[in-house]
């Protein structure tokens, strides 16, 4: 059936259950896409500016105020970017206590993402509330997970929001016994919750507009990888986080004004798929288990399974946290001695939504010099727009704007773009010539 063109002008203004605002919009011209502009009006943050002058003991709590939903992951990629110009050595404590403080905080964002922000999508309700009504198990099971995050950030960083226990050498203090089970308990009766959620996504109807993209994220050498390591591109490209800005470059466009990033030219993805198309080998067996035993597969380049990648990522986090909290609280000192020492420094972590990259110039009092943080969405826009161009034209330009401007939303939602970070997302506009 040949498709009538048609002029249409479909207008999206606020993309809803993203974290911040932006716009989309659509413009075609036939059976062509003559426009897609993912349109970001919020006004820069300037967070590189203020930082300059600022001493490193200041840089975690304030770049933290990034993001609400991850604000450890921040706070800790500047701290290690500093950690590693002072030549600091941890002991494997603190070490194992970072990490879990990591765990805490993708959960925190997992649950939300999946429970509260997707999850509408497929149950046909315009927010989680109304769902509340008909699926309250299903919320509750969320709130079970996303408990068991908030518990182990607040056991490591003294709230679960905007946490404060971080420092450059370790940590302020280290947590009690009383503490340390209550988050043992909560975790236990997380663990099978998240083992359902798997299987919850495994049996999802999920579209598939599979097409080729690059997967960006940390490269492990024994453990699914969080918070060190080189940098791995599905290519096979592997560098370090001092080499990102050779290969990374930003630009802005006029209808954004968040920067976007390519990688040596070319749009790539970050985030929970792209790990687990990189690094599920590195999963534990339980995990892997269960994801064969729910039939889920990756590598895979359909973005639409990102949702079952997250529900996976619970299930491991709450895996893994189980395991540290059972070898009972660590002993030793809450922080180790260094030596402030001026100079460059670089490091990336995987944030809840994907790798960050921080650098800092510091002087020999340790003020930074200049910097420059580039978090997950403004890595993931060039990739959004290329998938809604793909997708769009898959799915059928001929579909009516509310199909459309729901596909749309949807794809925009795979990503689980913080738009406060980076951007604010959408009107949604359709022109059609």
């Amino acid at each position: 059936m040949t498709t009538k063109a048609r002029k249409i002008n479909l207008k999206v203004p606020f993309v809803t259950r993203l974290e911040g605002e932006g716009a989309l919009e659509l413009t075609t011209k036939g059976n062509d896409i003559d426009k897609l502009h993912l349109k970001i009006f919020e006004p820069p943050r300037l967070f590189e500016s203020f930082l300059q002058g600022k001493s490193y003991k200041d840089v975690p709590d304030l770049s933290a105020r990034i993001c609400g939903i991850c604000p450890m992951a921040y706070q800790l990629t500047s701290i290690q970017a500093m950690e590693t110009l002072f030549g600091v050595q941890l002991p494997e404590h603190i070490i194992r206590l970072r990490r879990l403080m990591n765990l805490g905080e993708w959960l925190q964002s997992h649950a939300l993402h999946i429970h509260f922000l997707a999850a509408p999508d497929i149950y046909g309700f315009d927010s989680a509330l109304q769902m509340a009504g008909e699926y309250p198990e299903f919320l509750q099971r969320g709130m079970l997970i996303q408990e068991a995050g908030n518990s182990l950030m607040t056991l490591l960083g003294g709230r679960s929001v905007h946490p404060v226990g971080l420092q450059v050498g370790g940590f302020t203090k280290l947590p009690n016994a009383e503490k340390w089970l209550h988050c043992l308990t909560l975790v236990e009766h997380a663990l099978p919750a998240a083992k359902q959620l798997v299987k919850w996504s495994s049996e999802l109807e999920l579209p598939d507009y599979s097409h080729d993209f690059l997967c960006v994220s940390l490269k492990g050498e024994k453990a699914f990888p969080i918070n060190s390591g080189d940098i791995q591109i599905s290519n096979g490209l592997v560098i370090t986080p001092a080499q990102y800005p050779e290969h990374f470059k930003e630009h802005q466009t006029r209808h954004s004004t968040a920067f976007y990033s390519l990688l040596d030219g070319h749009d790539y993805l970050v985030g929970p798929l792209a790990r687990m198309n990189n690094s599920f080998h590195l999963l534990h067996e339980d995990v892997k288990q269960v994801a064969k035993e729910y039939g889920l597969k990756f590598p895979n380049q359909n973005m639409h399974t990102s949702i079952q990648a997250r529900a996976l990522e619970c299930f491991s986090a709450l895996h893994e946290s189980l395991g540290i909290l059972q070898q009972g609280l660590p002993e030793g000192e809450a922080n180790v001695a260094y030596d402030i020492k001026a100079g460059e420094c670089h490091f990336c972590t995987e944030a809840p939504r994907g790798l960050i990259y921080h650098y800092y110039d510091l002087d020999d009092e340790g003020k930074v010099l200049k910097c420059s943080i580039i978090p997950p969405t403004s890595q993931n826009q060039a990739r959004i727009e290329k998938d809604l161009h793909f997708s769009v034209k898959q799915f059928g330009l001929d579909k009516s704007d509310k199909e459309l401007k729901y596909f749309c939303e949807r794809i925009i939602r795979n990503y689980d773009p913080c738009i406060s970070c980076s951007t604010h997302f959408l009107d949604f506009k359709r022109i059609q010539k």
